[in-house]
């Protein structure tokens, strides 16, 4: 069962001239040189100042600038910056934005979560992990002793017990900031009936991690090191046993998830026409209505057709094609021992058949193929122009009863699966380890 508990979290000290817009930041694994220089300009107290200390992200630096991390938020705590609850809490977190003209309310909360390793308890990955980005966040939490942004979990609750409880008396927002057009709201709730009846409501729920799935591994690694430093074992209680969270129901109306499209390039000889041969009978490559001018509406249109149905975008002649499956289970031949389910996603038919079996082997034989991702296919045209990328294919969004199916069967899917919109913000209350 999901274990989770409120804990007195690190926040920026509420004053008069506090305007959090300027101090939160996105994921660090979103940012680059540029991205940390623009959250810096706008104040030297962002958050990005010490939770990206080397750039490019997901890549170790040295020890000295996870040092230097540490001793300013050192100095952030003793000056006043940021201050320490008195007491635990629990913190109800709201994100609203505007998509396609429709406005979105997510609501969920942020608590920890009692670490289990993946495939021994109720906390279930739907993505691979990487010795890198593991490596950059363990060295960051050894000398900061802070979990600095939280883990993106799901949970399932169709009769909204959970949210209900925690919003039931929620007043004005304690921390309010806008980060890329995005509002966000913090509470906190300290009433101790309330927190238990949460506590209980979610033992039953096993908890799905939409993102930060290398921010998680590195909690475990984080624990299994304080252990061997505690003579092996730890109290059932220590920091290290918990990570921070958000938790959104899966039923919640602001929940959205996107897909990610891949930009494509290294082919050689590639044409619609031979791709189409190299295809077979088992697949329909046909030609659009609509042009890169609309690609929007495209992908749009493309969400609400059936699964296994993709969008191609040639760069040399800028044209668009829907691209259809008409072969079920084409991947049992090649991947026997995964689920129906794992076989049936569009993104694992897109990396071991279309990109595997026919555009690596065919058109790229010897030579990597070089890939690019985007939630955005507007981004897609002027980036896919026969330079570093010749292709696109554009998926339909990874339905969310998909990571349920897989957790059932301890499967992962392939890397860049879902991308859960908007991101959560970094700054927003952080979870000391110490």
């Amino acid at each position: 069962m999901a274990e989770i508990r409120p804990f007195a979290g690190i926040r920026y000290a509420r004053g008069g001239d506090l305007d959090l817009s300027k101090l939160i930041a996105p994921p660090y694994d979103v940012l680059d040189d540029a991205g940390k220089a623009a959250l810096l300009a706008k104040h030297p107290n962002n958050i990005v100042s010490v939770d990206l200390p080397f750039t490019p992200p997901k890549v170790a630096g040295p020890d000295a600038v996870y040092s230097n991390a540490n001793t300013t938020l050192e100095s952030w705590m003793s000056s006043g910056v940021l201050a320490q609850d008195s007491r635990p809490a629990i913190y109800p977190y709201t994100q609203t934005y505007t998509r396609a003209g429709r406005k979105f309310h997510r609501r969920g909360f942020v608590a920890l979560v009692r670490l289990s390793a993946f495939g021994a308890g109720d906390v279930v990955p739907h993505e691979k992990t990487y010795k890198g980005p593991i490596e950059d966040r363990l060295k960051l939490m050894r000398a900061t002793g802070v979990q600095l942004s939280p883990i993106f979990g799901l949970f399932s609750d169709p009769k909204n017990e959970v949210t209900s409880l925690l919003y039931q008396a929620v007043g004005k927002p304690e921390l309010s900031g806008t980060m890329d057009d995005v509002q966000n709201d913090l509470w906190s709730v300290i009433d101790s009936e309330v927190e238990m009846k949460v506590i209980d409501l979610m033992k039953s729920k096993p908890i799905y991690i939409a993102d930060g799935h290398h921010r998680y591994t590195t909690a475990l690694q984080f624990q299994k090191e304080a252990a061997e430093q505690n003579g092996g074992t730890l109290p059932a209680n220590h920091p290290a046993n918990f990570c921070m969270f958000v938790l959104i129901s899966m039923q919640d109306d602001g929940l959205l998830i996107l897909p990610t499209h891949r930009m494509l390039g290294g082919l050689k000889n590639f044409s619609t026409d031979a791709f189409a041969g190299a295809l077979g009978t088992d697949w329909e490559l046909k030609p659009a209505p609509t042009g890169a001018s609309h690609i929007a509406d495209f992908t749009h249109h493309l969400a609400s057709e059936a699964p296994n149905t993709f969008g191609v975008f040639d760069g040399a002649s800028r044209k668009l094609y829907t691209l259809k499956l008409n072969r079920p289970d084409i991947l049992q031949q090649f991947e026997p021992a995964q689920s129906k389910a794992w076989r049936s996603l569009d993104v694992a038919i897109l990396q071991r058949y279309l990109l595997d079996e026919v555009l690596q082997p065919k058109f790229a034989a010897g030579v990597e193929i070089t890939k690019g991702y985007t939630p955005d296919a507007t981004t897609i045209p002027p980036q896919v122009d026969g330079n570093k990328y010749q292709l696109a294919i554009l998926l339909r969004p990874t339905p969310l009863h998909a990571l349920e199916e897989l957790g059932k069967h301890g499967e992962v899917m392939p890397q860049k699966s879902t991308y859960f919109f908007p991101k959560l913000a970094t700054g927003m209350v952080m979870n000391p380890l110490k």
